[in-house]
């Protein structure tokens, strides 16, 4: 892997363009930079070389995201087994967010279930995970502020 360098303003440009829009092509990219198809695609390639630019992915929009529940789950672990419960957690493609945390919990899980009846099956699948040791989850009744991109 290459050495990082600081991101300059047309590589936060093409980011936020990418965030908003990731299926863009890189002649309407370069085109709104103002700049040519060949910098946007080594600037790309670079990105992702460098490990600034990880995935892709789909945004849901507000009516499909609003289908289904959200929920946040506090999870306590044994010593010693976190990478194995990682990769568990990994393998549930419901899993949005996985974050290791100060406090009362090793992690904090966000998951989104298109039902109350799959989100408990879900709460039930990671509580018989070896090594879990307790869960505490928090349903989302309502978004009120999302920044994320």
């Amino acid at each position: 892997m290459a050495s990082s360098r600081p991101l300059d303003d047309t590589d936060r440009a093409l980011i936020a363009l990418l965030q908003a829009n990731a299926r863009a092509s890189t002649a309407d990219l370069a085109r709104r930079l103002g700049v040519a198809r060949t910098t946007v695609v080594a600037r790309l390639a670079r990105l992702e070389r460098e490990s600034t630019i990880v995935g892709y992915t789909v945004r849901l929009g507000a009516d499909a995201a609003e289908h289904g529940v959200q929920a946040y789950v506090g999870i306590t672990v044994s010593p010693k087994v976190a990478r194995l419960v990682i990769q568990r957690l990994a393998a549930l493609p419901e899993l949005r967010q996985l974050s290791t945390v100060s406090g009362e919990f090793d992690y904090i899980a966000l998951l989104r279930a298109e039902s109350t009846a799959r989100l408990d099956a879900l709460l039930d699948e990671i509580g018989e995970i070896d090594g879990v040791t307790k869960t505490t989850t928090s349903v989302v009744l309502a978004v009120r502020i999302d920044r994320r991109a």
